[in-house]
Order: structure tokens, then sequence, then C-alpha cells
């Protein structure tokens, strides 16, 4: 049941999670101020190398209007310049950027609050010689996908079942239609939509044979050496196992996508299909595909993988992307010994995202989500990656 949240006493400027991370694009101070729980922050919140957040919940400001003492409240809040106030929808945000804005402090209310931030999704075209491929991200999470388009159809890679109509209307707008939706490899951290454009297009459901393997029976099974034709382009599937035993890539021309094997800043984590247990065996096999796998690529290949950290510095064009030849240079594995490698990756791996044994399930196919189930599991930051950037 949704919390009745009073009135702002004078109605604050908003800001859109658009143009929020536009500012966080073009590294522009941002001072942050959180009034939803402690627990509910330290979760899940909105970060950045130019962000200062402070956390002060509701109640300090609800209490501070009565007893006068809302100046006293305000000078908790780290940093300088205007105060944008963040909650979960929206609504006890706009309350306390009004309480400010009454009190005379520069203060806007972050619209649709978390879940607007999560709902927040943007395109880039990434340049490719061999058809036009659009990078989606996701900034609440890290999630990257993509869109392949040639004479007319479209595949989706790694799609998320919760922006389906964005993934039609852009094919739409370039006069294709969705012909095929595939999975580098069954997610933990995101409900696929897959299943959810193949219902509403009628295209191809693809997972690699590797994946089908884990008991997923409704989706179509490619083979390591089979190609897929996409209008005049073909897409090269590149078995790049070491995250999960299906984890598989595909090259557009140039353009290599990754899924999760390699990031921009680091490598996959290799626990969350078989556990701790079976983690080792997996970092051996991600220590083959970066070693050998990827050996047959070229070093001008442009790397797009599945995730980003906030920490990720994109390309000059803005697209989260980097030729492999800088990746072999700057990320472990490519040159390591294989048995070091995998002490590297195992011995700090980070917590699990949030959830991932029942968003596994749900990508499985063996449980059901409705909607909003399926957009609440995969709330939170990405959890993908073996190490954080500052420790490659």
């Amino acid at each position: 049941m949704a919390e009745d949240y009073p009135d702002p006493p004078t109605d604050p400027p908003s800001l859109s999670a658009a143009a929020l991370q536009a500012k966080l694009d073009t590294g522009e101070s941002v001072r942050l101020l959180d009034v939803r729980d402690r627990d509910e922050y330290e979760q899940w919140r909105i970060r950045g190398e130019a962000v200062t957040a402070t956390q002060l919940p509701f109640m300090k400001f609800l209490q501070a209007k009565v007893t006068g003492e809302v100046d006293d409240v305000v000078a908790e809040v780290a940093g300088a310049g205007p105060i944008t106030v963040v909650c979960g929808r929206g609504e006890a945000s706009a309350f306390v950027a009004g309480l400010l804005t009454e009190h005379g402090v520069e203060a806007q209310n972050l619209s649709d609050g978390m879940e607007g931030w999560a709902r927040l999704y943007e395109a880039r075209e990434i340049p490719c010689d061999a058809a036009t491929v659009l990078q989606y991200r996701r900034p609440s999470s890290g999630c990257l996908g993509y869109m392949i388009v040639s004479d007319g159809s479209a595949a989706v890679v790694d799609p998320l079942r919760a922006f389906t109509d964005r993934y039609v209307a852009d094919a739409a707008d370039r006069d294709a239609s969705v012909t095929r939706a595939i999975d580098t490899h069954v997610h933990a951290d995101h409900i696929s939509g897959v299943r959810r454009l193949a219902e509403e297009t009628g295209a191809e459901p693809i997972l690699s044979e590797r994946a089908v393997a884990r008991g997923v029976d409704d989706v179509s099974a490619l083979a390591d050496d089979e190609p897929l034709q996409l209008g005049s382009a073909t897409l090269e599937p590149r078995p790049l196992p070491g995250h999960t035993t299906g984890m598989t890539g595909f090259t557009i021309g140039d353009v290599l996508l990754a899924g999760d094997s390699v990031f921009l800043d680091s490598v996959a984590r290799p626990d969350l299909e078989a556990g701790t247990d079976g983690a080792r065996d997996l970092a051996r096999d991600l220590h083959r595909t970066l070693a050998d796998r990827l050996a047959a690529l070229p070093d001008e290949t442009r790397v797009a993988p599945g995730h980003y950290s906030e920490s990720t510095v994109p390309a000059d064009d803005g697209t989260f992307t980097a030729p492999l030849g800088t990746l072999r240079d700057r990320l472990p594995g490519f040159a390591m010994d294989r048995e070091a490698f995998v002490e590297y990756v195992c011995d700090d791996i980070p917590p699990r995202p949030a959830n991932f044994e029942r968003v596994i399930a749900v990508n499985l196919g063996t449980e059901t989500a409705d909607d909003d189930t399926a957009f609440d599991l995969e709330l939170g930051p990405n959890n993908c990656a073996a190490a954080p950037s500052d420790v490659v």
C-alpha cells in the first residue's frame, strides 16, 4: 500500500532522470539529498565521480518543520550548490524539496524518484562497418543491450523485458521489424526480454546450445558455429564461457558484442551459475576465453560489453566501447598465468546481485513473474564484474 505524503509547502522545481544523467555525463557536480531510509540507500543509490550524496531520512525533515530547525538539518547536507532531493517515487522528496525552497534553499525534486531513475533507458549508435548497431544503457543498473538493424530486419541482443516496447518502436523508426531476440547467456541481474519480444513481434528467441542445456526449453538453440543472417549482415557467434557455461558473444563486422565476458574495466565473475564451489573451474574457462578464444580477433575489434560501472569511462563518441587491443593491455587474464588469474578472480568476489536466484529461475523459465514483480526483482546495482576497476 502506497504511503500518503503531505503536499509540499512550496511547489519545487523538478529534475527528470534524463536531465540528471545528462549532468553526470558532462561531469557537472551534482549534490544529492536522499531521504529514503538508510538500508534502502545503502542497497542502491545514484553514484558517480561528480556526485556528492547525503542520506537523511524523510522523518527528520518532518520533525524539523515542526521544530523550526530546517536550517540546521540543511547544514548536514554535504557539498555546495543546488540540492537535488531523491526518494523512492518522487513524493517524499517533493515535500522535502518544497520545504527547502520555502526556506530559501535552491532545491529541486528528482521527478518519479528512484523508480523513474530505473526506467531511464538511453541509446547511442556504435560505428560499425556492417550494419546499424545501437547500444542501450540503463544507468540505474549499468545494463547494456544492443539492436542490430540491416535491410529491414532487426535483432535485439540482451533485451530487458521492461523495455520491450522501446525496441519495437526503435526498430520501426528505422523501417525495420524485430525478427530475432537473443540472449548472450542466462542473466542473473535482470529479467530477459527475449520471450516477451517473441510473443509481441513473432521474433525468434535464441540462446546458445550450452545455455539451453541448463534447462531452457522454449527458445531456439544456437550452435557455436551457426552464423545468423540478418538482412545483408551476419552475426557470428563467439563462445566466451567463464561467467556462465553458455556465455556467447557475437561479432558483427568489426564490433564484438561481448556480453558478460569482458568489460571495459574488469572481467566477469565466475560464481553465479555454479556457486562458490564451481567458481574456480569457470574461472579457468574464463582465462581460456581471454587468453585463447579472443586471440583470433584483431586488436582493432571494438568491444561492446554487457555492463558498465559508474567509474567506467566511455569512448569519445559516448558509447561504452573500447578496442580489444586496449583491453588486452589494461585487464588481467590476457597475459596472466592461469592459476594466478583464478586466484585473482576468486579471491574477493563482490556481493551477488539482489534476488539473483529468482531472476535466474525466471530467465530459465522455471518460475514466472508479472511485470511489476519483474521490475522490482531487478532493481539495484550491477554486480556482474569480478572486481571493481580500482583493483584492475
